[in-house]
């Protein structure tokens, strides 16, 4: 069951409604065991045009990310757990699927020019899905805190690998 409740979870779910593309909203309240340790479960099977069905993650931020200090934007970080749990879900689903991150920036400031063409209006908001699959994350992915066990793509690293989803 989808969590209707985090909004860029459900603006994505809109996006593909809106756009007629098939997909399955995943319960994430259950976790599977795999080999005797439980892997967090990603949020959509998406069907695409083509052999290949994505097993979709999506991570939701503000873009641009303003704190006390500065603004940040293309803030992409994710946990080592959602990382592997992506990466069983894709060996496990084999040839046919491939893991995806869609990073749902939910544009609370002017958006980036990339992002002008390929914006999705929810509930009086605006946001803009950038899709990047998982062995590309993995390969450009560098340790952000090791105290919250999470990873980044550095900034202009990521501008380079994440395409609006209407392009993936």
């Amino acid at each position: 069951m989808t969590r209707r409740h985090i909004h860029y979870e459900a603006a994505f779910e809109d996006y593909l409604r809106s756009q007629g593309i098939p997909y399955v909203p995943v319960d994430e309240q259950k976790r599977v065991i795999f080999s005797g340790t439980r892997v967090k479960s990603f949020d959509f099977l998406v069907y695409r045009p083509g052999d290949v069905t994505w097993l979709v993650d999506v991570k939701g931020r503000k873009f641009p990310y303003d704190t006390q200090a500065n603004s940040r934007t293309w803030e992409n970080w994710v946990t080592d757990e959602d990382l592997s749990g992506l990466s069983h879900w894709e060996q496990a689903f084999g040839d046919g699927f491939r893991g995806v991150f869609v990073f749902a920036y939910w544009l609370t400031g002017a958006p980036d020019a990339r992002l002008l063409a390929h914006v999705h209006a929810f509930r009086n908001e605006t946001y803009a899905f950038m899709c990047v699959p998982l062995a590309d994350y993995q390969t450009h992915a560098r340790r952000r805190s090791p105290k919250w066990e999470t990873v980044t793509v550095p900034a202009a690293e990521f501008r380079r690998l994440a395409k609006p989803i209407q392009c993936c």
